[in-house]
């Protein structure tokens, strides 16, 4: 049996563990919050096994690399996050049952935790916005395997689980049977900051819109440029076409923009080049 150990992202302070000695977990579980910047990071093991010991406690500081919890595990190989996957059948093609596993891992079933904890503070997440949003089974989504640009300093089973489509849903989808596009930010994968490949994303459905001259809807909660994408080249992620081309869509598309809780720097940038600003009474909207 294999060992392996989580170890902190980062500097911050316990906010929650999930976890204690003995405990069985799968992949994609979390077993440790930390706050850092007022933002909450989850960590999830990608392996299933059992926990072999938990060195924090809630409102422990960790720094970056400090051990966090040791499991026991049969392996590491990417059959763990099949074993999670549903309708998967004995003799179903293996690169079709990869796939599926795969695809599992960015739906909001994939992450119960995170979703509790968005649910109770009162808010829905970014694919339950968009699916109350569009008509039902239009939504065509880009980019959903994108993780973010971080394989310098965390391993791709991690960033899989806690980084799905890099912290942006974006696609296209029918509204009362006209084509719209869609982008929404999720709160619930890195405070919803904006990231080297998610920008990525942003650019490819902006050069859709432009060329089709789709409406835009825009779900900006977040907390603005990301400092953590290590493999990305440039500074502070200003480096992107991101903001010239959204503000270029005024008067070719119409531009909706929806605010709800904290929408900061970059998002919030975003979110100002809008025809029409929708924001609830809790948002928080600054540069």
């Amino acid at each position: 049996m294999d060992r392996f150990t989580l170890h902190s992202p980062m500097l911050g302070t316990i906010a929650s563990v999930g976890v204690a000695a003995g405990d069985t977990v799968s992949a994609g579980d979390e077993v440790v919050v930390i706050e850092s910047m007022k933002m909450e990071h989850s960590v999830r093991v990608h392996a299933s096994g059992v926990v072999g010991s938990v060195s924090v406690g809630v409102g422990d500081t960790v720094n970056e690399g400090d051990e966090l919890v040791s499991i026991h595990a049969v392996h590491f190989e990417e059959a763990e996050l099949m074993d999670r996957s549903e309708g998967t059948t004995a003799d179903e093609r293996e690169d079709l049952a990869r796939y599926r596993a795969r695809r599992q891992m960015v739906s909001d079933a994939a992450r119960p935790d995170a979703v509790a904890r968005r649910h109770a503070k009162g808010r829905t997440t970014a694919r339950e916005n968009i699916d109350a949003l569009v008509d039902a089974d239009s939504f065509v989504e880009y980019g959903a395997f994108a993780v973010a640009a971080q394989r310098s300093r965390r391993d791709e089973a991690d960033l899989i689980a806690n980084t799905p489509a890099d912290g942006l849903v974006c696609g296209v989808a029918l509204v009362n049977g006209a084509q719209v596009a869609v982008l929404a930010y999720d709160f619930t994968v890195l405070a919803g900051t904006q990231g080297y490949v998610n920008h990525r994303k942003t650019d490819r459905l902006l050069e859709v819109v432009r060329r089709n001259k789709l409406p835009v809807v825009l779900f900006a909660e977040g907390g603005g440029g990301r400092p953590g994408d290590v493999d990305a080249p440039g500074v502070a992620g200003l480096d992107v076409s991101s903001f010239a081309s959204f503000a270029a869509l005024s008067g070719v598309a119409p531009l909706i923009g929806i605010a709800s809780g904290y929408c900061f720097a970059g998002n919030a940038a975003l979110l100002g080049c809008c025809d029409v600003i929708i924001a609830t009474d809790d948002s928080n909207i600054g540069m």
